[in-house]
C-alpha cells in the first residue's frame, strides 16, 4: 500500500454537531424554567389554604388556631383601636426604635472589633475568645444579669438586643477582612498608602459585602431577641403585645403579631439586599 492510496481516499464531511460526542457538547432539550418567585407564591398560597381549611373544618379549636379571616379582622381592629393601650403602629414604632438603636450600637462596636480581629494578631487574641464565649449564649440567659446591672428601663432592652447582634456583625467583618486580596494591599502600599489609607480605601470597601451580610444576620438575631427584651417592664412593642395576648389566650392577636414581625423582617431583608446591589454590585462576581 502506497502513500498515495491514503491521499486518494474520498474525503468525508464531518458534521460539526456529530463531531463532538462528549455528553456536555450535546444540545440539551429546552426545559421550561420555573421561577423561584412563582414557587414561593404557590407555597404561601398552599399554606394559607391548608390553614383556612383546617380552621373551617375545626380540626383544631379556634381558641388555639384562629382562621386567617379572624386574624385579618383582628389586625384591622388593633391597627384602628389598639391593644393594651397602644395601636399597632405605636407597637411597631416602639419595636423598630429598639431594634435600630441596637443595630447602630452593634455596628459601632462590632465593625471595629471585626477589623481588629482580621488585621491584628493581638486583636484576634483579645476579642475572638470573648465573641466565641458570647455568641452561643441565648438572650434569656443573660437577661436577668442585664436587669440587675442596668435596671428595667429602655437601655436594658436595647442592650439585650445589641448583644445578640454584636457577634454576627463582628465575625462577618473579620471574615471579610481576612478575605481581602493581598495583591490589592501590596499595590496600595507600593503606591505609598499609609496603614490608615489601606484600611479605609482597600480593606473596608473589600470587606463591605461581608459586613452587609453580617447586618442581615444581625437583624434576624435582633428580631428573634425582641420578644425576650420586651419582657422587661415594657408598655409598648410587638413582643410586649404578643406576650400580653398570650397571657389572656387571645390567640388571634398572637398570630397577628407573629405575622407582622415576619413581614417587617422580610421588608428589612429586602431593603438590605437592595442596598447591597447599589453599594457592592461586584459582590460574588469576582
Amino acid at each position: 500500500m502506497t502513500v498515495t492510496s491514503y491521499t486518494e481516499r474520498p474525503t468525508q464531511k464531518v458534521d460539526e454537531a456529530d463531531g463532538l460526542s462528549v455528553p456536555w457538547s450535546r444540545p440539551r432539550p429546552n426545559r421550561s424554567r420555573v421561577s423561584a418567585r412563582a414557587v414561593s407564591a404557590v407555597t404561601i398560597l398552599v399554606v394559607l389554604a391548608v390553614w383556612a381549611l383546617s380552621a373551617r373544618l375545626q380540626l383544631v379549636s379556634p381558641v388555639f388556631l384562629p382562621s386567617p379571616v379572624a386574624v385579618w379582622n383582628k389586625f384591622i381592629v388593633v391597627a384602628r383601636d389598639g391593644f393594651v393601650d397602644a395601636t399597632l403602629p405605636q407597637h411597631v414604632v416602639a419595636s423598630l426604635g429598639r431594634v435600630f438603636a441596637a443595630l447602630v450600637a452593634a455596628i459601632l462596636v462590632g465593625v471595629p472589633v471585626g477589623l481588629a480581629i482580621g488585621i491584628s494578631t493581638v486583636g484576634r487574641g483579645i476579642f475572638d475568645p470573648l465573641l466565641e464565649f458570647l455568641r452561643p449564649i441565648p438572650p434569656l440567659a443573660y437577661l436577668p444579669l442585664v436587669i440587675i446591672w442596668f435596671g428595667i428601663g429602655e437601655p436594658s432592652k436595647i442592650l439585650v438586643i445589641a448583644i445578640a447582634m454584636l457577634a454576627p456583625v463582628a465575625l462577618s467583618t473579620a471574615s471579610g477582612v481576612r478575605g481581602v486580596s493581598q495583591e490589592r494591599i501590596d499595590a496600595a502600599r507600593s503606591l505609598g498608602a499609609t496603614k490608615r489609607q489601606v484600611v479605609r480605601h482597600v480593606i473596608l470597601p473589600s470587606a463591605l459585602p461581608a459586613i452587609l451580610t453580617g447586618l442581615r444576620i444581625a437583624l434576624g438575631a435582633g428580631w428573634s431577641t425582641l420578644v425576650a427584651a420586651e419582657l422587661v417592664a415594657a408598655t409598648r412593642g410587638l413582643g410586649f403585645m404578643i406576650q400580653s395576648a398570650a397571657q389572656f389566650l387571645v390567640t388571634d392577636v398572637v398570630v397577628m403579631g407573629i405575622l407582622v414581625i415576619a413581614a417587617i423582617a422580610f421588608v428589612l431583608e429586602f431593603t438590605i439586599r437592595r442596598i447591597e446591589c447599589v453599594l457592592v454590585p461586584w459582590a460574588g462576581r469576582e
